[in-house]
């Protein structure tokens, strides 16, 4: 697979006019704030065997190395002479940056950054605590965990929910949502999104991405104020963008768009530049556009390796536990007069998967050779630097064997994105093999897939509600592009886990459940060019066919010469020039022989795109 991998990026990137030479560089690591007098342990398994023969409860803390509130509850609460002799005397410390372990990171995102774990020696979560804690209250829950060690039920509706049996797997009888489900789902993403400011009606003010893809599929299908919901949201959610360096902010606080927390995580710039991509894809607005170029830009500038690989992060702060809104007001003189804040140099294989995917969804809508070579870049690294066996991935270079999902999930979905917009069917091998290794060591006995395959201590993996929502999609998507029925069957493995009541409900705005459904119950919109691709007008036609809105598309090139398509299920007439055939729900075309045809048919068999006023 290693070979396979990277000797189809390689080729690729010479198509695209562009040699690399790849540099085998080590991530150094990131250097952590440390915190004199608290003897801070990684985590392991073997950590509750000691809490359990020293008689201790287990003390984790885990923080991230670009956030602000974890700069300062280091320096002020873990430096307190009272909080260490707490934790000195009754707990084992242990510190996880949670960017290196997506396993920690899933189990408790709800309670981070940040994040303050309690455990006893069985594993058992005591107390759970989310954000910065000052020293004097911090003592004061030390002390009331040792004197309580039993575990607290805490108000927050995700603790609830897990009261009520969560973590246990449970299986739908059907892999679709019950009518009345899906009505309540429905009827919660309205009452969550916020139609005048954008966004979510929450504290903290993001793009929810799911969200806004989901109101742009309603938006394509006619609905005015699903467009509008959409275009308030993109527009307002540029003012998280840098207007100096570009890249966008991880969010606002206040309940509005003008109070940004100044890191700049590559998975959200992944994000924004895939929903800018999408919008821009659907209504071709100039500034759409503009912000995934002022996305890129950033990421370019710096959270790029020298090879070509992205990098996880840049800090909030210039100096850690400083509040970082003067230095971010300065200009760029200004700035690098004072330095730059630091960047987290690992090069996980999760974030570049993410950041290759958007910028070929922006290259699925502009052509842009520039796009395709930069992910391809990227992808020659991840190849020849985190491939292991059964085509799965590592996260860095301290996973040996490929065991965290969202790795392998991210780099399947950008090995299917290279195949749809350069129909090299060796992409879609790439894509096949993963899927096959993911299916063999993170689905669940009984329904859904674990972000962990391997856990021997008494934190076992179970389903997240994020992952198995993006694997139904992945899989379900899949199996359309290869016609293998192990990928369907993989998909609706897990839309029977989370179209559970309790599961689907876990999260207040979990729009993705409703993405899923609508999925598995609905062809993709599919779109085949048959002729050479030796010829200019064939060309023509592919390119036509990957402008089209949407991204539930099946996009392919049938150039006879290479044998049938991998999912052959659509029979086409022999011609004497190129053709593309267009399929819909109801209908497919006859031959369409122009780029002009493609769209003509489109727009008379689907529901016209609306076109909400563009600020």
């Amino acid at each position: 697979m290693k070979t396979l991998a990277r000797s189809l990026v390689t080729e690729l990137m010479r198509r695209s006019r562009s040699l690399v030479v790849l540099l085998c560089l080590v991530s150094s690591p990131v250097v952590a704030i440390e915190t004199s007098g608290i003897a801070w342990q990684p985590y392991d398994d073997g950590i509750f065997e000691r809490a359990r023969r020293e008689q201790r409860l287990v003390l984790l803390n885990l923080e991230a190395v670009w956030c602000h509130w974890c700069h300062v509850m280091a320096a002020r609460t873990y430096s307190d002479p009272g909080v260490q002799a707490l934790i000195a005397r009754h707990f084992i410390a242990v510190k996880v940056d949670q960017d290196a372990r997506p396993d920690l990171s899933s189990r408790y995102r709800d309670w981070g950054w940040p994040a303050t774990i309690f455990l006893d020696a069985d594993g058992v979560d005591l107390v759970k605590r989310a954000g910065y804690i000052g020293p004097e209250a911090f003592a004061r829950l030390l002390q009331a965990v040792v004197d309580e060690p039993t575990p607290e039920r805490s108000s927050s509706r995700q603790e609830v929910v897990e009261g009520e049996g969560i973590g246990e797997v449970v299986a739908a009888v059907s892999p679709s949502l019950e009518p009345a489900l899906r009505k309540q789902l429905l009827q919660r993403h309205l009452e969550a999104i916020d139609p005048v400011l954008g966004g979510l009606r929450t504290a903290q003010k993001r793009i929810d991405r799911d969200s806004l893809e989901y109101a742009l599929l309603q938006a394509a299908g006619g609905d005015t104020e699903a467009a509008r919901y959409a275009r308030t949201t993109l527009d307002a959610a540029r003012q998280l963008l840098d207007p100096v360096w570009g890249g966008v902010y991880q969010y606002s606080t206040g309940g509005d768009w003008k109070h940004p927390h100044f890191e700049k995580l590559l998975r959200i710039q992944a994000a924004y530049l895939r929903s800018y991509a999408l919008a821009y894809g659907l209504w071709r607005a100039p500034q759409d556009l503009q912000t995934a170029h002022a996305i890129i830009r950033y990421v370019d500038m710096f959270l790029t390796g020298p090879e070509g690989a992205f990098l996880v992060s840049q800090d909030a702060d210039l100096v850690p536990g400083d509040h970082g809104a003067g230095y971010f007001s300065l200009d760029d003189a200004g700035r690098r007069a004072q330095g730059t804040p630091r960047v987290d140099s690992h090069r996980y294989a999760r974030e570049n998967g993410m950041m290759i995917e958007a910028l070929l969804v922006l290259y699925e809508f502009t052509g842009d050779p520039a796009l395709l070579e930069r992910a391809s870049r990227a992808a020659v690294w991840v190849a020849g630097h985190r491939t292991v066996s059964r085509g799965t991935y590592r996260h860095d270079d301290q996973d040996p064997d490929g065991r965290y999902l969202a790795d392998n999930l991210a780099m399947a979905r950008a090995w299917l994105q290279f195949y749809r917009v350069t129909a090299d069917r060796r992409f879609l091998q790439a894509a096949v093999h993963t899927a096959r290794g993911m299916s063999l060591r993170f689905r669940h006995p009984d329904a859904g897939v674990v972000p962990v395959s391997e856990q021997t201590g008494p934190l076992r993996p179970k389903p997240d509600l994020e992952d198995n929502i993006a694997w139904v999609r992945f899989m379900n998507l899949l199996y359309h592009y290869s016609g293998l029925s192990e990928f369907r069957d993989a998909a609706q493995w897990s839309m029977r886990y989370i179209a559970t009541e309790r599961v689907a409900l876990a999260s207040l705005t979990e729009v993705g459940v409703l993405l899923a459904d609508h999925e598995l119950a609905n062809d993709p919109l599919h779109l085949t060019i048959r002729g050479s691709k030796d010829l200019s007008s064939a060309r023509a036609l592919f390119d036509q066919a990957q402008r089209l809105p949407g991204f539930y598309k099946r996009i392919e090139w049938w150039d006879t010469r290479e044998g049938p398509l991998l999912n052959p299920d659509v029979t086409y007439p022999e011609l004497s020039r190129p053709a593309a055939f267009v399929c819909t729900q109801r209908v497919c075309s006859v031959p369409l022989y122009t780029a002009a045809e493609v769209s003509d048919f489109i727009a008379e068999h689907t529901v016209s795109v609306a076109s909400p006023p563009v600020k």
